[in-house]
């Protein structure tokens, strides 16, 4: 070894001595000091593994957790319900794990759109929503910098196609409205006077067929169609993402169109997809936009639902003879509208529920569906029967040779001979008769003060020696693609015509100014758009009203007696003949 690598050596020895030496160590050239060093220099390096070492599993757990919470996690309402209670009302599954916890999962609503009325506010809830008691509902209102409000629902209510709607109590104005229930963020509601509301689409002729509120065409007459557009989209507030297409027919609510082919494919998709459970977070919705200087599209809620498929090669249809109602509040009635009606020939009922709170699904429960083939459609439309009679046509078309559009009071009666399969074919091979009219009798409460305990047909026996109008039968097929109607009757295709049917033959008993227990309820409110309501100082002489009445729901002193001139014992005595059992003497409702 050289001189200077022996120096170097030396220098490099007094560093580690002098290093070591201010550890307190001596003698560190013997192995115990040796060994004594590696432990010393071992014990940050373990430290530092392990916390490496935790550092990487934590990573792990986190991103593992990410990925689950982004996969399963939604946030719950919970409540002090007792879980019997929740288990009973819902399908969720949260609820059915509850078991015996005071802290229970809500089942799931979710709202999707909201219209305010000017009594209530509706809430439509998405399908699979399932929904309690009405009692068990609580709407939330949200003004701004002010504590939120809570009132009871009004209504809740589903229907067998699966769609749930609730009542809300009207809100103050310029607030948003949610459930206690719902895991949806608070609605701002859409005004029902500028609206549309439903849609229909056609595949006989790829047209869809809207409805809409805010247009203030005439009744009874075609407005000019080329002021007007349709437009899809699922977000209609963005003119780039929208399909336009033009509009057929305009008249009163109802608005046909052409529908895109884009459109027709992706209802096709999605109609195989909600058959496999899947369902649209933001659904497509079609609108009627305005042309012309003044360019505006109504706001809208109408998601195109389509009909029933054209069986273009199909030699007759399920039923001969269909009836098409709307009403609200008559469920005492309408097992004996519906069983004499069957009786007679009817074999489909289109009940349009325009927001009864009288517990009609129970007594609809209570028909045997094996006989009676009855299907309730929530309508919660205001004043929008007209509207309602053509969405029924159409849905009725495809499976009905022969639609009526009776009330639930108006019961049709055969005084000669004939039935109604006698009177239906012998038009069987006439297509251009479209429709049958028939004349009204109207009928008073016949001396009683109370409601007959044995049906209106037998209970009232007295009325106007005069007809009051009309109402009609029609073929659906032959009815106007711009589906005018006024209630008691449709307009038909060209070159189709109608026919009177003779009072010797058939007409129909209604059983209008009944008891005042029952009559009042017509203050409440009427369905038809073209009329006034009877509180309203407006055609106080029409014959929709009753006469000498007015405006107010007082009952005269002579109520009782009016509107009897001639005793009609007619449907009274056929009723007692074909329904009356013979041990007991009771009648079928």
């Amino acid at each position: 070894m050289s001189a200077k690598e022996r120096k170097l050596s030396r220098l490099g020895s007094c560093k580690v001595v002098a290093v070591a030496g201010g550890s307190g160590g001596g003698g560190l050239g013997s192995p115990a000091a040796r060994g004594h060093r590696s432990a010393a220099a071992a014990g940050p390096q373990r430290r530092l593994f392990a916390a490496l070492f935790a550092f990487l599993c934590a990573g792990v757990v986190v991103i593992g957790g990410v990925h689950v919470i982004g996969a399963s996690f939604r946030p719950v309402l919970r409540t002090a319900w007792p879980s019997g209670t929740l288990n009973a009302i819902s399908s969720d599954a949260g609820a059915q794990q509850a078991g015996g916890s005071a802290d229970t999962v809500l089942p799931s609503v979710q709202i999707r759109h909201a219209v305010g009325f000017p009594d209530r506010v509706l809430l439509i809830l998405k399908d699979g929503s399932s929904l309690p008691a009405p009692e068990r509902v609580e709407c939330l209102y949200s003004p701004a910098n002010s504590s939120e409000l809570r009132r009871r629902a009004l209504l809740a209510v589903s229907s067998p196609d699966g769609s749930s709607l609730v009542h809300c109590p009207a809100e103050p104005s310029g607030v948003d409205v949610s459930l206690s229930l719902s895991l949806s963020p608070p609605v701002v509601p859409l005004h029902w006077d500028r609206l549309v509301y439903t849609a229909l689409v056609d595949s006989r002729d790829n047209s869809t067929v809207v409805f809409a509120k805010g247009m203030n065409l005439r009744p009874g007459r075609l407005g000019v169609a080329s002021r007007y557009q349709c437009v899809f989209g699922r977000d209609l507030s963005k003119p780039k993402h929208v399909l336009t297409s033009p509009v057929i027919s305009a008249a009163q609510e109802i608005f046909r169109c052409v529908t895109p082919a884009r459109i027709r494919r992706y209802l096709r998709m999605s109609t195989d997809a909600n058959r496999n459970g899947d369902t649209d977070d933001k659904p497509m919705l079609v609108s009627i936009r305005t042309k012309g200087q003044r360019d505006s599209t109504l706001p809208s809620i109408a998601e195109p639902e389509p009909l029933p498929r054209y069986k273009r090669h199909r030699r007759q249809k399920a039923h001969s003879m269909c009836v098409c109602t709307m009403l609200r509040n008559q469920a005492r009635f309408l097992r004996e509208w519906i069983i004499y009606h069957s009786h007679i020939g009817v074999e489909r009922w289109f009940i349009y529920d325009n927001n009864s709170d009288d517990d009609i699904e129970q007594v609809l429960n209570t028909m045997d569906p094996s006989r009676y083939n009855v299907t309730r459609h929530l309508w919660p439309w205001m004043k929008s029967q007209e509207a309602g009679f053509a969405h029924c046509a159409l849905r009725a078309r495809e499976s009905c040779e022969w639609v009526g559009f009776i009330d639930v009071d108006e019961f049709l009666h055969f005084p000669g001979n004939q039935t109604l399969a006698d009177i239906l074919q012998n038009y069987l091979n006439r297509p251009r008769i479209g429709e049958l009219r028939t004349a009204c009798h109207s009928f008073g409460p016949s001396g009683r003060i109370k409601i007959p305990k044995k049906g209106v047909t037998t209970g009232y026996t007295c009325r106007l020696s005069a007809p009051e109008r009309h109402k009609s039968i029609v073929r659906p097929d032959a009815l106007n693609p711009s589906l005018i109607n006024v209630v008691h009757h449709f307009h038909l295709k060209e070159g189709v015509r109608y026919v009177n049917i003779g009072q010797g033959v058939m007409l129909i008993n209604h059983y209008k100014y009944q008891v005042w227990e029952v009559f009042k309820d017509k203050f409440s409110g009427r369905v038809a758009t073209y009329v006034a309501d009877w509180k309203d100082e407006e055609n106080v002489g029409s014959r929709d009203r009753a006469p000498g009445l007015g405006t107010k729901p007082v009952e005269p002193e002579d109520w009782p007696s009016r509107f009897c001139e001639v005793y009609d014992t007619g449907l009274k005595d056929f009723v007692h003949k074909a329904f009356t059992d013979p041990d007991t003497g009771s009648l079928p409702w």
